[in-house]
């Protein structure tokens, strides 16, 4: 059984693995800054993926990167904090330098496809990913496979209207949280701080968590009614807290007592993988494109 290697494409670094397809796992991990143009990317690509052929023999590379891949044309559009990986056919580039098949896929999508092979989601077909960080994106994953939409804008929710013209991602993070906070205070407190503050006794901060609390209930609502997944995934930071889902369970009981029509509880999970989430979704999507 041939091996597959693996990048997670970041702003900041690119981190590396191989999948092991023999013992079914994630090896030989590592990471380097990401370049700050075309040649260096490629030439810190072409080296890791030189570097794994020495010792395996591999099926492909399969790919996490920012921005909207259009898996038909192997070009990646839309905008990310690496302008020169956009919109020319990159995957066709790639293949040539590697010598190899390559499967690209949205960061998203691929954290996303981690959780339904082998996450909190796994033996699923049907889920939502909602990633909340400095905005909010997500995923979208329907009997299996990632739902791209006729735009490649699948799984966007942070541009979904919350309140007035605000969308989620300006109302729907820690980010927003504290910025609000911090305008109001003069203040300089991070998204943690002004948790620990609601914690403490804090009304106004407690009033600020409350309508963060209130705005993913109604998109995880909206989100349930409206595509009925098996599971809603949160991702991000913010994910790991333990007080984030019974809370927004609270919010969205309270939408339930009101609208009598909805029979159901969304079912909300924090996210399993983080760090390797993109490297092993990236072999998820490997598998289903190649």
């Amino acid at each position: 059984m041939k091996d597959v290697a693996l990048i997670d494409v970041g702003g900041t670094s690119i981190k590396y693995g191989l999948w092991d397809s023999q013992n079914d796992q994630l090896i030989e991990k590592g990471a380097f800054d990401t370049p700050k143009d075309l040649t260096g990317y490629y030439a810190g690509l072409t080296k890791v993926i030189n570097n794994f052929k020495t010792n395996h023999e591999l099926a492909g590379v399969g790919m996490s990167t920012p921005g909207a891949v259009n898996k038909e044309t192997g070009v990646i559009e839309g905008a990310s904090a690496l302008p020169y990986i956009h919109n020319f056919k990159i995957q066709t580039e790639l293949e040539k330098r590697f010598g190899l098949p390559v499967s690209m896929e949205n960061d998203a999508n691929c954290a996303a496809l981690a959780e339904m092979d082998r996450g909190v989601a796994k033996g699923l077909k049907n889920l939502i990913f909602i990633v909340i960080g400095t905005g909010v994106g997500g995923s979208v994953i329907m009997d299996g496979h990632v739902h791209h939409g006729k735009h490649l804008f699948g799984g966007e929710f942070g541009y979904t209207i919350a309140e007035g013209y605000k969308t989620l991602s300006n109302v729907g993070t820690a980010v927003s949280l504290a910025k609000r906070y911090n305008d109001a205070k003069g203040t300089n407190y991070s998204g943690k701080d002004i948790f620990d503050l609601a914690k403490n006794g804090d009304k106004l901060a407690q009033e600020y968590a409350h309508d963060l609390y209130h705005h993913l209930a109604v998109a995880i609502y909206n989100l349930q009614y409206g595509f009925d997944p098996e599971m809603i995934v949160l991702g991000g930071g913010i994910s790991q807290s333990d007080t984030l889902i019974p809370n927004i369970e609270k919010e969205i009981q309270v939408i339930l007592d009101k609208v009598e029509i909805a029979p159901f509880m969304p079912m909300i999970k924090a996210c399993k993988y983080r760090n390797d989430a993109n490297l092993i979704g990236a072999y998820v999507d490997f598998k289903q494109s190649i």
